[in-house]
């Protein structure tokens, strides 16, 4: 009789508290090219309980962003879409991961304006909290897909492991996360520096969004320390999520299907574009594969996006 009494309890507070989100107003981008409409499409529709999503992760010795990746979580469907940005990707004012210097908000915004779609929440993700939460779980198996061996004394940072599935706890993810190079090539530094993975730093994104799948699958199969999940979330994570609107998202997350449920890609481009204007090698992303991969995992609409909704910036 207890137990039932503070079920329902429990289910009565969380009806009081849990909020509703809200969603975000459709942007309107100017033309990226001369001669393109900025008008968004007539008579398209958020699809209901569908909500988007931006998670950063700043890079640990700089203030760029890190990891940028789009989400978009249908809760009646119960699937999720995600895809990394690469962080060289090429915009107006130079490298993308750079706007975040100017703050989540205006980052955020470009982000949204550069694929048409609206951005409802942004997590900035504190790399103390990733870690504390992952070691709150006891670690979790994952399988690393590649020889990882990279020493930088300047940084204190160590990374070694071999492919195969291994017990990681936090600072295990956070390094499997981080690592694009190895420095165990012939010869000394820079010359023994070379790319982790065959597909560079597309490899490390569909690393890094593996490893927030196994997390999120091993914290929801946990419910009992949600309460814990959120005080973590709220120390560590900068968001424009209220409290009331994580719990309204927990009630559909906890049943959802990780196997079935989620889907992932990075946006492909041209990482050897030379832009003269900052003098760097950025990545430029290809429109059309851009335009099919958003449509594909993480448009909101009840109607396909055009290019005209988007602003993909192109030098050449």
């Amino acid at each position: 009789m207890a137990i039932s009494a503070l079920i329902v309890t429990l289910f009565c507070v969380y009806k009081l508290l849990a909020k509703e989100p809200e969603m975000a107003a459709e942007p309107t981008p100017e033309p990226a090219q001369p001669g393109t409409s900025a008008e968004p499409a007539t008579g398209r529709q958020r699809k209901p309980y569908t909500y988007t999503f931006l998670l950063v992760a700043k890079d640990q010795v700089g203030s760029n962003a890190d990891t940028m990746i789009v989400c978009t979580y249908d809760t009646v469907a119960q699937t999720v879409g995600m895809v990394s940005i690469p962080r060289d990707t090429l915009v107006e004012s130079g490298k993308l991961n750079a706007v975040y210097q100017q703050g989540i908000e205006a980052l955020r915004d470009t982000i949204s304006d550069m694929l048409g779609i609206p951005i409802d929440f942004y997590v900035g993700v504190n790399m103390d909290g990733f870690k504390e939460l992952v070691d709150e779980l006891g670690g979790i198996e994952f399988n690393v897909p590649v020889h990882m061996a990279y020493d930088d004394p300047t940084q204190d940072l160590h990374i070694h492991y071999e492919p195969g599935l291994q017990h990681l706890d936090g600072q295990d993810v956070l390094n499997v996360a981080r690592c694009r190079k190895n420095s165990d090539g012939p010869g000394t530094y820079p010359n023994n520096i070379y790319s982790a993975y065959p597909d560079n730093d597309i490899g490390r994104t569909r690393t890094q969004q593996q490893l927030i799948g196994t997390i999120l699958k091993k914290a929801l199969s946990n419910p009992q320390k949600i309460n814990r999940y959120v005080e973590i979330f709220l120390e560590y994570v900068n968001t424009n999520l209220e409290f009331g609107e994580m719990l309204w998202f927990a009630e559909p997350a906890l049943g959802f299907d990780f196997e079935n449920g989620m889907t992932s890609a990075t946006l492909t481009g041209d990482g050897n574009t030379y832009y003269p204007g900052w003098g760097q090698y950025c990545y430029q992303l290809y429109p059309e594969e851009t335009l099919e991969t958003v449509n594909q995992l993480i448009n909101p609409y009840d109607q396909d996006l055009t290019l005209e909704d988007m602003n993909i910036f192109q030098y050449q």
